[in-house]
């Protein structure tokens, strides 16, 4: 399915917003909790960014954006789950997600880099 991708991104970012809404965050962790919020819902809007895009170049640009958002969200989660001891099971299924999602886009980056 084409657009597999853009609601994988979609729901990813829904999955966030829920598991954040979930928790009580003092006033140090929200730092974290804003910066969190802010890369993963670029990697969805970066996504349906590029397929509004007007030439391939542009396409690859927003991906690329895209990949690097994604890799971002994961450094926070990894914060999260690290630095302030945030261990269950729903961060852990987020950041699987965000590793296969990085993994498309990587692959997606790769091929359009590829293609001339």
């Amino acid at each position: 399915m084409p657009n597999d991708i853009k609601y994988r991104c979609y729901n990813f970012s829904i999955g966030i917003i829920k598991y954040l809404r979930s928790k009580q965050w003092d006033a140090f962790s929200s730092i974290v909790v804003k910066q969190l919020m802010r890369s993963a819902m670029s990697v969805g809007a970066n996504v349906v960014e590029a397929v509004n895009s007007s030439s391939r170049l542009e396409f690859k640009r927003y991906y690329e954006i895209a990949l690097k958002s994604c890799n971002e969200t994961k450094y926070w989660l990894c914060i999260l789950r690290d630095g302030f001891e945030v261990k269950d099971n729903e961060i852990g299924e987020l950041l699987k997600e965000g590793n296969e999602l990085s993994k498309i886009l990587a692959s997606s980056v790769l091929s359009l880099k590829l293609k001339k």
